[in-house]
């Protein structure tokens, strides 16, 4: 199966959060796909970590290189297409081209962000639930 899948579930998988069992589960076999913006998300929220000292520059920087060990299809979405989508939804660019991705591939979404799924489904984008 093809995936979307948003940052908050990449991050929980290379945080050891208490849904990566789920996720690894719910995608094993499958091929992820991400927007082109994914990698500045990954490096912002680590930053953001940092900033907070919830976290030592060590962890971030092994998170990254787990990151990078993870098998992601990149995708190109339209900004344009992003922005209008985003006024739509009243949401920000980065959820917008994660929804795109999906909206334009027909593929479901992985996601944890609450307000993420919220605005996919308005949408109508098929999201995969990790039950809690």
């Amino acid at each position: 199966m093809n995936i979307i899948i948003d940052t908050s579930s990449i991050i929980a998988v290379i945080a050891n959060e208490p849904e990566k069992p789920a996720l690894i589960e719910i995608t094993r076999g499958s091929t992820l796909y991400v927007p082109m913006s994914v990698p500045w998300e990954i490096g912002n929220a680590f930053s953001a970590m940092l900033k907070r000292n919830r976290i030592e520059l060590a962890f971030a920087q092994r998170a990254i290189e787990i990151y990078r060990r993870i098998p992601l299809q990149y995708i190109d979405v339209d900004l344009t297409l992003a922005i209008e989508l985003a006024a739509k939804l009243g949401i920000y660019a980065y959820d917008a081209y994660i929804i795109l991705a999906a909206l334009e591939r027909k593929y479901p979404l992985l996601a944890l962000d609450g307000g993420l799924i919220h605005a996919a489904k308005q949408a109508f984008v098929n999201v995969l639930e990790i039950k809690s």
